[in-house]
């Protein structure tokens, strides 16, 4: 085991460390992430220096972070902590123009979009939850992990994604085995194979990014934007295509389930915050409500019943 290193980092405002790194777990059960229960978060990292584990423990009464890191990527993943955490987000022109972002806003003011700059960590559960339900792809992708991936560095037990490498070399039927059908392994493997290319384009313009992402087949706007968001750190991504955003957002804000044109309409305004109203949205719970039949799990592939 590699001896950890550490970092102590004042932020110039009341950083919720849960609250903005908890957008990379992918469920409760996520072999990459862990909420300690110190209150700390902890994550598994593929780095450009290699692997690393990353444990932040919550902002301290002296207003600091304290952050564990292990790993040979340790260094990198310390040292981009303040942006992982929101330091590089710049909430200046926000205005809220609806009564019910207002007070979602100040209710969660010292909420900032962090970035972490590793296109592929997003990239893969995000292509992994494209047409399916939330259930259905945290479960895929906690088996995808368990499966093909590798031990964290450090005491804290974690599970690294699989390495790209070793994405490439999986072979149809496991993915269905996970179960992963078609329609998001094959995207998945071609983005995969260009995947020096991807981490290179997200250090660019995110207009470059999103027509460099979208232009692998079957990959389009909502997984762009949700790689944008969580990767890069752009707070105008808005998830269009999504089965709830537009009908959540246009409840929120007009009374009524919208679509994707009305949101975009709805949305203008906010330019270029439009992602923070989503994230309001969603962390408020200012959705319509759920009635009615929910969308289920699929059965038909193989090892969707485990």
């Amino acid at each position: 085991m590699t001896n950890p290193q550490t970092r102590a980092w004042r932020p110039e405002w009341p950083c919720p460390v849960g609250a903005i790194l908890g957008v990379h777990r992918r469920g409760a059960g996520d072999p990459t992430y862990r909420v300690g229960r110190d209150g700390s978060h902890a994550r598994a990292l593929r780095t450009p220096e290699g692997p690393a584990t990353l444990q932040v423990q919550p902002l301290d009464p002296q207003g600091v972070v304290v952050a564990t890191a292990w790993g040979t990527g340790a260094a990198w993943a310390l040292d981009v902590l303040p942006r992982m955490l929101g330091a590089d987000d710049d909430v200046a022109g926000f205005e809220p123009r609806h009564e019910v972002i207002a007070a979602a806003w100040r209710r969660h003011p010292h909420w900032r979009l962090g970035a972490t700059g590793l296109v592929l960590e997003s990239l893969v559960p995000t292509v992994i939850e494209q047409k399916v339900t939330g259930q259905e792809a945290f479960a895929a992708f906690r088996r995808l992990v368990r499966r093909f991936g590798e031990p964290a560095p450090g005491p804290l037990d974690l599970m690294l994604q699989p390495a790209p490498a070793t994405i490439r070399t999986i072979p149809s039927w496991e993915w269905l085995r996970l179960p992963i059908d078609g329609g998001r392994s094959r995207p998945l493997l071609a983005a995969v194979r260009v995947a020096d290319a991807l981490e290179r384009a997200g250090g660019g313009a995110l207009d470059d990014f999103d027509r460099k992402l979208r232009s692998i087949p079957g990959l389009g706007v909502w997984t762009s934007a949700e790689v944008r968001a969580t990767a890069l750190g752009d707070a105008d991504a808005v998830s269009f295509g999504d089965y709830h955003v537009a009908k959540d957002i246009g409840w929120a804000l007009t009374g009524e389930a919208v679509d994707d044109d009305a949101l975009a309409e709805l949305l203008a305004p906010y330019a270029p915050h439009r992602h923070r109203v989503q994230h309001l949205v969603e962390t408020a719970q200012l959705g319509r409500p759920r009635r009615g039949p929910r969308m289920s799990p699929r059965t038909h592939l193989p090892g969707s019943s485990r």
